[in-house]
């Protein structure tokens, strides 16, 4: 069953937006979600991530008004399984019947066999921060549907992008990325919002955070995470919360929020 409709919001909540070229976003309450298109296919896509719960009549109409009415979905790629990326997901499987896939040790999470901890209220100031503990961080069940990624570090139906593993906000926490273009889908490994802070959120303040304090148990992975993503030279940052960087080279500004996550 799914979760009920959380509250939690932001200006852009409902805004469509081009990320980059061949990718759509679309702002689901304060959360990102993105369709890849296929280059050879191009009525065909892949979701990126499941938004907040009760929100796939968004998801669905977003993509039937953007793309038509015979846009068709190959797959759903999660980056991670927390709520807010997989809240949709069981409403937009009744609607697409396609597969999902996630990283190896995600598939706990995703299979109704384990939770994730409990969050960390005092890991950061904010009152989103100490809401947390109110936030579902139970596992879901869609062993139906679900399969791991490949080892090799493609990406279904994605021949041009490469998965690349960012663990520290979850175990299996994945990003994408591709080289036309430099375009990182970033999910929760790096932020463009301080997510801790409801004002911040509400508004979409734009600058560069670490993955959500209160729910990432692994500091320091999340760190060696950043440093990873910073080797890749990414000029746009597509990210799971927040409005999208782009047009420089980030390597410096991610190895710069990487030494500072790692002090802390």
């Amino acid at each position: 069953m799914s979760d009920p409709y959380m509250p939690l919001t932001s200006v852009r909540s409902g805004t469509g937006f081009e990320a980059a070229k061949g990718v759509h976003g679309l702002t689901v309450q304060i959360a990102n979600v993105y369709f890849i298109q296929l280059p050879s296919e191009p009525r065909s896509f892949v979701l990126i991530d499941a938004g907040m719960p009760q929100s796939a009549d968004m998801i669905v109409s977003e993509a039937k008004q953007r793309f038509g009415d015979d846009f068709q979905l190959r797959a759903i790629i999660l980056t991670h399984g927390h709520f807010d990326h997989i809240g949709a997901i069981e409403g937009i499987l009744e609607h697409w019947d396609v597969p999902v896939y996630v990283h190896s040790r995600e598939m706990p999470y995703v299979t109704g066999k384990e939770d994730y901890p409990p969050a960390r209220p005092d890991s950061k100031s904010g009152l989103v921060a100490k809401l947390s503990p109110l936030f579902p961080r139970h596992s879901i069940d869609i062993s139906t549907h679900v399969q791991t990624l490949p080892e090799d570090g493609s990406v279904p139906f994605l021949d041009e992008w490469m998965w690349i593993a960012t663990p520290g906000h979850t175990p299996g926490h994945i990003s994408l990325f591709r080289e036309d273009g430099r375009v990182l889908v970033a999910g929760d490994a790096v932020i463009t919002v301080e997510q801790e802070k409801m004002a911040d959120v509400l508004i979409q303040k734009q600058e560069l955070h670490g993955p959500p304090a209160y729910f990432t148990p692994d500091t320091e992975m999340a760190a060696e995470s950043i440093q990873k993503l910073a080797g890749l030279e990414p000029e746009a940052l597509l990210t799971g919360h927040g409005i999208p960087m782009n047009g420089k080279n980030f390597r410096s500004d991610l190895i710069e929020l990487a030494n500072r996550l790692a002090s802390l």
